[in-house]
């Protein structure tokens, strides 16, 4: 049976992997998204209608749900909000009520595992709990599945567990890493039931639990990751006093993941979070879910062949207030401060952007590199994202790629690239390439730093960096220029 399907959080980590799942079994799917761009260059866009709405505005969702059946609720607001659990409960309330104005069969939401009586659960679970409770609050039936830690390439559970194990041959602990049990679940084994519960009306209404087939510890989980990763054995050094907090703090400089998102995600590990027997989803799908180790061996796998479809940096992006854009005429608001270094080459335009485009990452930033490395951990210390997050494949970018601390907010090939800055500044910053042929041959590299400082701090901040940004920023662009010809 065919269904028009809608999507919130199509450009998110679960949502861009939905997507194609869902037109592979025939459905309809329309992409509600606030930027529609972000998903120009994705392989499916072609089969998919693409609607520009937003879960906290109610108008643009009655527009976008018409003539749709089911829309899958896969918004999270951790990390993207201050206050994220206000932020979750008004973009539920508006899912939902839209759904109803546009008689829509029904919604299906993917929340987390946690028992609800437990007065030590935690802020983020419990938000996931109360998402789901205002969804099933209205009059359009609801299919709620809730999954632990989702283990696949790209994944923040992922990239966490990742990055600490290889980082870091001894660690010392919170002692519920050797005690709280999880029920990790791989993500095409997510995937798989988010597709199937459309075919199986008695998970109408239901909430239900998914999980794969092992209960295991965090420890246990980070013993098994060093042996399929090939490394030593990890020497875990377990004490009562690492709080919560404190770990989130450690986590936030040792992995990719920001304080923002690691301090609510840490916070949910002191809790266990298994299937419950008589809410196990494959009473209702029979499925057999991959076992741990295969899931974290396809994880792996699929970071080494750099076939990393979706990442949890794909939808975070570090709160920030508005500011204008680069683009604004100077009546929007102060002053755009600058630093332009225009470079010749006789490099072809395709040769110097592709160049550019493979910067940061593991290629790293071509000038000063232990600089950008310093600002990069000044930013993790003051709760900035850092440059740990690297970037989503080594030479392809599209519209709304983490890049280390910037993220890509235009490329056009070949011509253009406008990376914004999401570190810790006093203002809004950007990094602009631009690419210009010449008529005899070669071509020229336009390179822009910009910065709209916010209050005198703001000015002050980059008249004091001034002095080392001007030979950074000509050394950066001169070097790209030289290496791509």
């Amino acid at each position: 049976m065919t269904l028009r399907v809608a999507v919130t959080g199509a450009t998110g980590y679960i949502g861009g992997r939905l997507v194609p799942n869902l037109i592979d079994a025939g459905h309809q799917v329309t992409c509600l998204v606030r930027t529609p761009q972000k998903l120009d260059t994705v392989p499916w866009r072609a089969d998919v209608n693409v609607q520009q709405a937003d879960v906290l505005d109610i108008e643009s969702l009655n527009g976008a749900l018409q003539q749709i059946d089911v829309v899958y609720h896969l918004v999270h607001a951790m990390g993207h909000d201050a206050d994220f659990v206000d932020a979750e409960r008004r973009g539920a309330g508006n899912v939902r009520d839209a759904a109803a104005n546009n008689g829509l069969q029904r919604i299906i939401y993917l929340g987390g595992l946690g028992d609800e009586g437990d007065n030590r659960l935690s802020r983020h679970l419990r938000s996931r709990h109360d998402v789901g409770r205002v969804l099933s609050e209205g009059s359009v039936p609801v299919t709620e599945l809730r999954a632990a830690v989702v283990i696949g390439s790209g994944s923040a559970s992922f990239e966490m567990l990742r990055s600490l194990v290889e980082v870091l041959p001894v660690m010392v602990v919170p002692s519920w890493v050797t005690k709280t049990k999880c029920q990790p679940v791989g993500v095409r084994d997510v995937l798989y039931y988010l597709v199937q519960v459309l075919e199986v009306p008695e998970t109408i209404g239901r909430v239900v639990d998914i999980g794969g087939p092992d209960v295991l510890t965090y420890k246990q989980m980070m013993d098994r990751y060093a042996v399929i990763a090939g490394l030593r054995k990890r020497v875990m050094i377990p004490v009562p006093v690492f709080s919560p907090r404190l770990s989130s703090q450690w986590i936030n400089l040792m992995t990719p993941l920001p304080i923002g998102l690691a301090r609510p995600l840490v916070a949910s590990l002191v809790n266990d979070v298994v299937v419950r027997p008589d809410n196990d989803i494959r009473e209702l799908i029979p499925h057999d879910p991959l076992p741990f180790d295969e899931s974290i061996r396809l994880a792996v796998q699929r970071v080494q062949d750099r076939e990393v479809e979706t990442s949890w940096t794909d939808a975070y992006q570090a709160p920030q207030p508005a500011a204008p854009r680069p683009e604004d005429p100077d009546w929007a608001g102060g002053a755009l401060l600058t630093n332009v270094q225009v470079v010749e080459t006789s490099a072809t335009p395709a040769e110097v952007f592709a160049k550019v485009a493979s910067i940061g990452g593991n290629t790293g930033w071509y000038a000063y590199s232990f600089l950008w490395r310093i600002r990069g951990l000044i930013d993790k210390l003051i709760g900035g994202v850092g440059m740990r997050r690297g970037r989503r494949h080594p030479s392809s970018l599209r519209v709304g790629d983490a890049l280390d601390f910037f993220r890509v907010e235009a490329v056009t090939p070949d011509e253009h690239l406008l990376l914004q800055a999401e570190m810790k500044v006093p203002g809004k910053a950007w990094l602009e390439w631009r690419i210009t042929p010449n008529p005899a041959g070669g071509c020229a590299l336009r390179q822009e730093a910009m910065f709209y400082p916010r209050g005198l701090f703001g000015r002050a901040y980059w008249w004091v960096l001034l002095p080392f940004h001007k030979p950074i920023f000509r050394k950066l662009a001169t070097r790209l220029a030289l290496r791509s010809a």
